[in-house]
């Protein structure tokens, strides 16, 4: 039955976007092919007069998407940090799906929180204030705990969300799987793979219990960084549906004028936001991936104050070095270098030609480093290298959509406070140091420190292992030879050697 109800599903979304004036705008934006737009047609059209209204309030495609529910509403936010794919405009349209929602009822939260911690809210909280902000997902609600009367920030999972969120889920996958029948060329895009990805990151959501432990991972990696904070998680406060975490005062990033008019660094902010941002994703591999305005704030003493962490990224050791040399190669328009590792890292098919790719990167960065300040745009640069890659048959790297959609949306954040931000000048010392950290002599020390522990505790176990596979494999094991004066010598040079070699790297 999963198949048809899709198709309705599909066209119902369809009907939607026609009957809220939505269709048109969606297909440009988005430079559907032929088929794509002949197919979204049909399916919305005909049926115009079943799709849902919307509140008329907002701009078409807000209307349709806020309509359609959870799922479609959580997208959409995801294309609000989007302007190199949308557009401007449209991005800007799309940041009131961000956390201007209508919240649900007090009386259902109190509920919600009361089953969750299993007591009365009067024994919880002395204070429990009407929503301070609701997004697609939950809605965040300030409140004093009985205990201690400690100022706190509780956030409550809206009611049935899961069960709202799997039923549209399904029917993303089905229009993925379309768009790939319908335009080949859109595979290379992997639409399925970035559904699968969008449905990891909401379920993560769906349970305060991994955001709150996001929250104390994020918090522990960062507890050195000046000028950043991250609140306290709750603990014994929260649960699945609950989190309650230290309540942060503050002012919203998205109040500009506010900002100013409190003395605050705007150039020093700006930098700041970007820097932690690259700090994060490269030296822990752990970052905030939802960073819009909606999502921090300033202290009275300047900090930036990171909020709501369920949609955190993570990348391997591998991926950072990858994208820091990347990164690099840019800022020193050595393309040449950048080129050599979109072929190391398997991002670019080895049967492509690695001087033809470096033209190509270099056709990216100069017309973008040529420009003043305002010009040089990592959403630009994404964009351009986004066309670049396909023509060499690079497939979209679904690890490193969150990486790069938060960059783009950090710029974002930054320029808004500086518009003469330069990012390229504000990011160079984090990378150049994490390249320093990573790459260079220190980092060999670091990597023989991590093999030699290894060694140490599986060591003892490979002539075992070896003899083991020798006996597997049929192969006739040499009779032992007995040892010369000469060889014995050798050997103990050899095992002095790895030895001291082993004993420097575990002090490094």
């Amino acid at each position: 039955m999963r198949g048809p109800l899709n198709i309705w599903r599909l066209i119902r979304t369809g009907a939607t976007f026609e009957r809220t004036g939505a269709m048109k705008q969606a297909l440009e934006a988005f430079d559907a092919p032929p088929a794509i737009r002949l197919a979204a047609r049909v399916l919305g059209w005909p049926f115009k007069w079943l799709g849902l209204k919307g509140d008329p309030n907002h701009p078409p495609l807000v209307r349709a998407i806020a309509a359609l529910g959870p799922a479609y509403i959580k997208f959409g936010q995801l294309l609000s940090t989007r302007p190199d794919v949308v557009g401007e405009e449209l991005a800007q349209e799309l940041k009131v799906l961000q956390d201007r929602l209508p919240p649900f009822s007090t009386a259902e939260a109190r509920k919600i929180i009361e089953r969750e911690l299993g007591a009365p809210i009067e024994e919880i909280f002395s204070e429990f204030s009407e929503p301070v902000a609701a997004a697609s997902i939950a809605q965040v609600h300030k409140a004093r705990l009985h205990e201690g009367g400690r100022l706190v920030a509780v956030k409550v999972l809206r009611p049935d969300i899961e069960k709202a969120f799997r039923k549209d889920i399904d029917a993303f996958y089905f229009s993925a799987s379309m768009i790939e029948l319908l335009s080949p060329s859109s595979r290379r895009l992997r639409p399925t793979e970035i559904i699968k990805h969008f449905e990891s990151v909401v379920r993560g959501e769906l349970d305060l219990r991994m955001e709150a432990s996001a929250a104390d991972e994020f918090a522990a990696n960062t507890a050195g960084d000046d000028g950043f904070a991250v609140p306290q998680i709750i603990w014994d406060k929260s649960n699945r549906s609950v989190m309650t975490m230290q309540w942060e005062d503050g002012l919203p990033m998205g109040d500009i004028t506010a900002i100013r008019a409190a003395g605050h660094d705007m150039k020093g902010l700006a930098a700041c936001i970007i820097q932690m941002f690259l700090r994060h994703a490269l030296r822990d591999g752990f970052f905030h991936a939802d960073m819009h305005q909606g999502n921090l704030k300033v202290s009275g003493t300047g900090d930036l104050v990171a909020l709501d962490f369920g949609i955190m990224g993570r990348i391997d050791e591998y991926t950072r070095r990858a994208y820091a040399e990347i990164l690099i190669g840019f800022i020193r328009k050595d393309y040449r270098r950048v080129a050599e590792v979109h072929f190391e890292a398997g991002y670019v098919p080895a049967d492509q030609d690695v001087d033809a790719f470096a033209q190509a990167l270099r056709s990216v960065g100069e017309p973008i480093f040529g420009g003043d300040a305002t010009q040089i745009s990592m959403a630009h640069l994404l964009a351009y290298l986004f066309e670049v890659t396909e023509r060499f048959g690079m497939e979209t790297r679904t690890e490193l959509i969150l990486l790069q959609r938060t960059m783009v949306v950090v710029e974002g954040v930054g320029r808004t406070l500086d518009p003469n931000l330069n990012i390229w000048d504000v990011a160079k010392p984090v990378v150049e140091q994490y390249i320093t950290d990573s790459l260079g002599p220190r980092a060999v020390f670091h990597d023989l420190k991590r093999t030699a522990m290894v060694l140490s505790r599986f060591g003892p176990q490979l002539p075992q292992l070896v003899e083991n596979a020798l006996l597997r494999s049929s192969i006739p094991l040499p009779e032992p030879a007995k040892p010369s004066k000469r060889n014995a010598a050798l050997w103990f040079l050899i095992g002095g050697a790895a030895t001291s070699l082993a004993f420097l790297a575990l002090q490094m």
